[in-house]
């Protein structure tokens, strides 16, 4: 017989329910009470793309360790939903539980040898004390968190605290919930007997904060100055606008409570950006936020803002493609399409956050970069960071801090007799100086150009000119590389023969993927870039290696096809670690495949000596 799993603060609990059953805010509510019982938890809300009907699961990765990313495997299935049973059921790791609504009896064919089957008969314990079919249905919610609560050796006063703050001021949803709550966990502590996995009281979240990252970014965009949003709704990235929309009712009102800000809801993706380049253009700060379908309805703005130099800021909520693909699930799978969106030959900054506090620090930065270089800058958040819960350092807010406005002329410039050449390099840093409109009578004020032009941005269609303005821009590409995040390497005092490089969401998981195989004998060297345009110390840290895996979670390794191109790197040097199934990435499969990798490497070694 196979021994129950005993583990206490490190395990890995799911969620199998039904999409539209009010299951979301008792599954909330149980990885809050782990929070708040100083344990940090690694949350993942995976759900469908519909509005209610189809089945939906929420992992609970409890890690007094510190490790918030996906672990992969399951050590205790709360199976809520009959149509993913088998599915579920198959999930639980050997030695695992399984706790399910045993108001109606399961053929013991339903179940497994080597797992802990619990039974609480939820649909009967809630229906006995409620009448109304709704509240039935959300309660039995809350009476499997007593349950889970009971069985895990939860403060019982740490959830009904939370459940009194959920409810503040709303007595008769208090009282009902805390009734919910009590029926599933006397039942448990009547009825079931003890199980190997525990929660117990730690001091390891800290002064951490749980926040999701489309909120985050919505709050950096505040900080970093902006003041006009156009957007079109689209998943994942609708809750980014509408969370600047929340903060900006707070913070971008004037003394009498008149807005200093303009949202626009536009018809579609296409006026999206053109507002957004308008606004720029006239000085505002200015975003939209989209995902990949966007993107591609955006490309010709895109080239306009590169050519025509009109600074503008697109966070871009990755998901999965092509096409309409998954729109509730996780990739980072338009590298490519923002790097170079747009006809002709045009270069785009692209920013990539690791977590929602990155994702508030890179927002407010991608403003001043793209005021100073006049460009657009994407934001590559993806749904993973957008649309989750993560446990994050608090964002830093400097009252003090001064906007980035780049090279702009003002009137006094003008009247001074500074010279003004809308597209002249005059500082040997290839970014030129501006005016906004209406800043002189006679001088100065520009119409914007998105055709070829000369240097003083009147119409021209010599080659010379034109090879001129374009060479420029590549020089402009360069001056960006040292201002953009710089790459951060780890385990850099082992000199290693192998490296690896990865992005964003893949921070967490990669984190315990290598302190995994550093236990196990095997040293990788590890950067994880933040930004491209890349600097000169991503293809340094290639360089120094004689491979460097490069883990990335989309289908044709566009990561590494960006390193190839940009930095002229043999395809032979990167080894690709893909996943792009939709769900995050988990350090067990980064673990399997560098791995196996490895061993195919050696066994080639050797095969070839003999």
């Amino acid at each position: 017989m196979t021994k129950p799993i005993a583990a206490t603060n490190d395990f890995v609990v799911k969620f199998a329910n039904v999409n539209g059953s009010g299951s979301a805010s008792a599954n909330g509510l149980f990885a809050k009470a782990i929070l708040r019982m100083g344990v940090p938890v690694g949350a993942r809300n995976i759900f469908p793309s519909n509005i209610q009907g189809l089945p939906t699961w929420y992992e609970v990765r409890v890690s007094e360790a510190g490790w918030l990313g996906r672990r992969g495997g399951v050590d205790f299935m709360i199976a809520m939903n009959p149509q993913t049973w088998d599915g579920d059921v198959k999930e639980i790791m050997p030695g695992g539980y399984l706790l399910y609504d045993s108001s109606k009896p399961l053929p013991t064919s339903k179940f497994r040898d080597d797992i802990t089957v619990i039974g609480a008969p939820l649909t009967e314990l809630i229906a006995a004390e409620f009448a109304n079919p709704r509240e039935r249905q959300l309660f039995k919610n809350i009476c499997y968190v007593g349950v889970l609560a009971q069985l895990l050796g939860f403060e019982t006063e740490v959830v009904k605290q939370l459940l009194a703050e959920e409810f503040k001021g709303k007595d008769k949803l208090t009282a009902p919930n805390f009734k919910a709550f009590d029926i599933g966990r006397a039942y448990a502590e009547a009825n079931l007997a003890p199980i190997g996995l525990k929660v117990k009281r730690a001091d390891k979240v800290g002064d951490r904060i749980f926040a999701e990252g489309n909120d985050a970014a919505a709050l950096g965009a505040v900080y970093g100055g902006a003041t006009f949003c156009a957007w079109y709704p689209i998943t994942p990235s609708t809750s980014l606008a509408e969370s600047f929309q929340k903060y900006c009712n707070a913070l971008r009102k004037d003394g009498e409570g008149k807005n200093k800000f303009a949202i626009v809801q536009a018809e579609d993706e296409i006026a999206s950006i053109g507002m957004v380049m308008g606004a720029g253009w006239a000085g505002s700060r200015a975003f939209t936020c989209t995902s990949g379908p966007g993107i591609s309805l955006m490309n010709e703005f895109v080239g306009f803002s590169y050519y025509a130099e009109i600074p503008a800021v697109i966070f871009d909520v990755q998901r999965g493609g092509p096409s309409t693909g998954m729109p509730t699930r996780t990739q980072q799978s338009d590298l490519l399409l923002a790097a170079y969106a747009s006809h002709g030959d045009t270069k785009h900054p692209m920013l990539f956050p690791a977590n929602p506090t990155e994702a508030f620090e890179f927002a407010a930065q991608s403003f001043d970069l793209a005021d100073f270089f006049q460009t657009t800058v994407f934001v590559m958040l993806e749904l993973d960071i957008g649309m989750q819960e993560w446990l994050t350092e608090p964002f830093k807010w400097d009252a003090t801090r001064k906007l980035n406005r780049g090279k702009v002329l003002t009137y006094e410039h003008l009247e001074q007799g500074v010279p003004f050449g809308r597209y002249r390099d005059v500082d040997g840093d290839a970014v030129p100086y501006r005016t906004y409109p209406g800043t002189h009578p006679t001088k100065g004020s520009y119409f914007t150009r998105g055709s070829s032009h000369d240097k003083d941005a009147r119409y021209s269609e010599r080659g010379e000119d034109y090879t001129e303005g374009m060479e420029r821009l590549l020089r402009k590409w360069e001056t960006m590389k040292a201002h953009v995040p710089a790459p951060i390497r780890k385990n850099a005092s082992r000199r290693t023969p192998d490296g690896v490089i990865y992005i964003g969401s893949t921070d967490p998981a990669m984190a315990e993927a290598l302190h995994a195989l550093e236990k196990n004998g095997v040293h990788l060297d590890a950067m994880r870039v933040r930004a491209f345009p890349f600097s000169d110390e991503v293809f340094e840290f290639i360089r120094e290696h004689e491979q460097v895996f490069v883990v990335e979670q989309n289908r044709d390794a566009q990561l590494k096809s960006l390193l190839v191109n940009e930095g002229g790197v043999h395809p032979a040097r990167l080894v690709s670690v893909r996943h792009y199934d939709g769900t995050p990435i988990t350090a067990r499969f980064i673990i399997k495949d560098i791995t196996e990798k490895l061993q195919a490497a050696q066994a080639a070694l050797r095969e070839n000596a003999e």
